[in-house]
């Protein structure tokens, strides 16, 4: 079973968090993070998405409809975040998804003298109707401009999804802490090892 310390809350938006559950992309055979029922229910419970006290444990079925989900989130959005339009069987699973949960009322809330929508509150009550919020998520992505914006780390060996939301749009990592420093380490040591030690005159 996955722990708490294993998700990854990187990319910006919960579907694209969703996407980063299957780890190494890059891989032949990718890490699965959602290896049985009570993974996909930790997971929800740490994304926030189930209410307190929900009891409902994810079933064999949530769990299959939950990769199948999360599979058509990302190749929905690896599609139209390159221009091209994802695939009617993915088109159609998200809807069908999104549909499974009615949609809480928009909110307004007024943050540093502007107005914005706040975030939605309305928390599943079961792990059918967690997965339906994250259709919804990744709807609306789909249709936004921050569609743009999405982005697969520049290491080599990680390639999760993530939201930039840099002011210049350049960021390169799905996180400092993790990919970008270790990079930035490992060129630096390939650099000095390739230049060779500095002899004096």
């Amino acid at each position: 079973m996955a722990t708490d310390d294993m998700w990854i809350w990187d990319g910006g938006r919960v579907c694209l968090d969703f996407a980063n559950t299957l780890r190494n992309r890059w891989r032949t055979t990718p890490e699965e993070t959602l290896r049985e029922p009570g993974d996909l229910t930790g997971w929800l419970r740490e994304a926030r998405l189930l209410a307190p006290g929900t009891t409902d444990p994810a079933t064999a079925t949530a769990l299959a409809s939950a990769r199948r989900l999360r599979e058509s989130v990302d190749r929905a959005v690896q599609a139209v975040a390159d221009g091209r339009l994802p695939t009617s069987g993915d088109v159609t699973l998200l809807n069908r998804s999104a549909a499974a949960a009615p949609r809480p009322a928009r909110q307004l809330v007024i943050t540093d003298d502007r107005l914005e929508a706040a975030g939605a509150t309305t928390l599943a009550t079961d792990p059918t109707l967690a997965l339906a919020l994250i259709a919804q998520d990744a709807v609306d992505l789909l249709l936004s401009a921050e569609i743009l914006r999405v982005r697969v780390c520049g290491a080599d060996r990680c390639a999760l999804r993530f939201l930039d939301r840099s002011p210049a749009r350049n960021r390169r990592w799905c996180s400092m802490s993790r990919c970008g420093n270790r990079t930035k380490v490992r060129l630096h040591q390939a650099r000095t090892r390739h230049s060779g030690p500095v002899t004096g005159s």
